[in-house]
């Protein structure tokens, strides 16, 4: 990895300079230089690029073991280790969807309103009656804020 930095900024920088300062020797720079791409690291960058197809039909959501899975399936021969090594060294995370959860608490001891109108909701008189909600809109970026862009009913919250 040293070295891929060196090589990177070599037009800037003296070689000899960026060696002495990632602790590396000129030697062992230029010899890296020569020396072939290991098996490993074209098998490494040909898997990795199988995985980031994989996860990107699936919507971004398998992690490592769904991913293997399907490596396995297509006849790639790897173990799982070495898919969540290669997907944490890309940054590749599953994304994960929270699990519903009720925000009602319905079996408390608190004092309930009483139901006075009794479904009755014509009246005789302008403020008699008074109704009420609780409407939940998670803001949107990009979207003004206390303004109504959209509906939609739920029976939950």
């Amino acid at each position: 990895m040293r070295y891929r930095v060196i090589q990177e900024h070599d037009r800037r920088y003296p070689i000899r300079l960026m060696c002495r300062a990632l602790a590396v020797s000129a030697a062992g720079y230029y010899a890296w230089r020569v020396r072939p791409e290991s098996a490993r690291s074209v098998s490494d960058r040909t898997t990795l690029s199988a995985i980031r197809v994989i996860h990107r039909e699936s919507r971004e959501t398998y992690g490592s073991p769904r991913i293997w899975d399907a490596l396995v399936k297509q006849g790639h021969r790897i173990g799982e280790h070495r898919v969540a090594r290669l997907m944490g060294q890309d940054g590749i995370r599953a994304k994960t969807v929270k699990k519903w959860r009720a925000t009602t608490q319905s079996q408390h001891r608190f004092p309930v309103a009483a139901h006075t109108l009794e479904r009755a909701f014509t009246v005789e008189a302008p403020n008699r009656v008074w109704v009420g909600d609780i409407t939940y809109g998670a803001p949107r970026p990009g979207l003004p804020g206390k303004r109504m862009s959209g509906m939609q009913r739920e029976r939950r919250m």
